[in-house]
């Protein structure tokens, strides 16, 4: 079956201005391209590569970016990156704020830290209109009161955001659904020790759930403990299609629009 015949899919969330030597960016994106991948999203993670994640995404018509500080550094942030975000996120093809959000499972910035830079840059979602690309790992509590002040000064009409790669309690992204977050999953479904996922996956509502790869990272059953790349995003939708015991071409068709809404593709 060719790439033309194969159900479209949408990569919600990679990381390519990241190293996957030896191979080229081109052939990563000619190789998602070839699974069925129809548009990707790169992500930004610091004020030092926004240029970087820019060229990207003018470079090839199917890539789109967002752009934001990563909790881990938070610390990094400087006075008047504010602003310089704020002029950099009304690029035409920067479709999010993010990635931003909360983790205390590592000690790169202080909590304190990571909290102002997530408020400040929900304000500046706001002030754009543009939906949110969040971080979650080990701060649920913290996270959800910043995200339920934040959802209620959405304008109405915008989606709020996404929790990407989610990982957490059932509990925690329930409450982001009633908030009107996307939940998008990663090759962590395909992992044996992720039954409690696979069990959210199985029960969330299928009109907000987004595929991702999180490339280069996490890599899906059978690829573990390889370079995760954009097209193993079909293998993460498989699962999705498994655990919830409908066809793939249906997971294709609701995750690839619920994308396309969520970007604004």
């Amino acid at each position: 079956m060719n790439s033309e015949n194969l159900p479209p899919l949408i990569d919600a969330h990679c990381h390519l201005n990241y190293d996957y030597s030896p191979k080229q960016l081109e052939q990563l994106v000619q190789e998602a391209k070839d699974q069925g991948v129809v548009a990707l999203v790169t992500i930004g993670t610091e004020m030092a590569t926004i240029e970087e994640v820019q060229k990207i995404s003018d470079q090839f018509p199917e890539i789109y970016h967002t752009l934001g500080v990563h909790p881990h550094e938070a610390i990094t942030w400087q006075d008047g990156d504010f602003e310089k975000l704020k002029k950099a996120a009304v690029h035409p093809k920067c479709r999010a704020i993010g990635e931003i959000g909360l983790d205390y499972h590592y000690d790169h910035s202080p909590p304190d830290v990571q909290r102002k830079r997530l408020e400040e840059q929900l304000h500046l979602a706001i002030v754009l209109k543009k939906p949110v690309v969040i971080h979650s790992r080990d701060a649920e509590e913290d996270l959800l009161l910043l995200l339920t002040h934040y959802a209620k000064r959405v304008s109405t009409g915008v989606i709020p955001g996404m929790i990407h790669c989610f990982s957490g309690t059932r509990t925690f992204g329930q409450a982001c659904l009633d908030l009107g977050f996307y939940i998008s999953f990663s090759g962590i479904i395909t992992f044996k020790n992720a039954e409690s996922l696979r069990e959210c996956a199985r029960e969330f509502p299928l009109d907000r759930i987004l595929v991702e790869t999180d490339s280069p990272y996490l890599a899906p059953i059978p690829h573990r403990g390889k370079k995760c790349e954009p097209s193993m995003v079909r293998l993460t939708a498989n699962k999705l299609a498994e655990v919830r015991g409908i066809t793939f071409e249906t997971v294709a068709e609701a995750t690839t629009a619920n994308a396309k809404r969520f970007f604004k593709i």
